[in-house]
């Protein structure tokens, strides 16, 4: 059975190096026979904001609906987004708030400190670019935005294993360097991790 893969891109911006990512690891995860989704969060006609938090539900959009329903459909998931202030973009944000809830993605238990984990039996691959070299984005930071999407919600929520591949330097680099890059990420495409 073909492995299930949904994409889902973070960077608001259409002409992005991140769009160029998303493609590249869809070309080759494609080439290797895996059935492909993608969602690019620019394009969702949505709320960011949980206005509520948890105290009342807000009901979701239809296009929050639809891509609900992608990532129970998905075995893997891969996530690419920049690091902006060391996290994620204010989109991306607002789509995981309004959709990995209590309920969906995780539940908690009733009198106890103790949770369930939902989405149980995915996988999933962190993409993220950045401005500065990942060893000081991770020795000097800490890797902010990788806690808080692969440890804080990713892996709360059950998804293991979660991966991680850092592209960067990105406002120097050349057209030379990112062709390389995208040549990596198609390998990860094909190889469906």
């Amino acid at each position: 059975m073909n492995k299930k893969i949904l994409i889902i891109n973070g960077h608001p911006n259409r002409e992005s190096f991140n769009f160029a990512i998303a493609n590249a690891y869809q070309k080759g995860a494609e080439a290797s026979g895996a059935v492909i989704r993608t969602i690019h969060i620019v394009d969702l006609d949505f709320n960011p904001n949980l206005q509520f938090g948890y105290r009342k539900r807000t009901e979701l959009e239809q296009d929050l609906q639809l891509a609900w329903e992608d990532i129970l459909w998905a075995d893997h998931l891969v996530w690419v987004h920049p690091v902006w202030w060391g996290g994620l973009p204010a989109i991306m944000k607002g789509f995981i708030d309004r959709l990995f809830l209590p309920g969906m993605a995780f539940q908690y238990r009733e009198n106890s400190l103790f949770w369930d984990k939902l989405l149980k039996g995915k996988s999933a691959r962190i993409i993220t670019t950045l401005d500065q070299p990942s060893w000081y984005y991770t020795l000097i930071y800490g890797s902010p935005s990788v806690n808080q999407l692969k440890k804080s919600t990713l892996q709360f929520c059950g998804i293991s294993p979660v991966k991680v591949t850092y592209i960067g330097i990105i406002k120097t680099s050349d057209s030379i360097q990112r062709d390389k890059w995208l040549h990596k990420v198609q390998q990860l495409g094909y190889r469906q991790a």
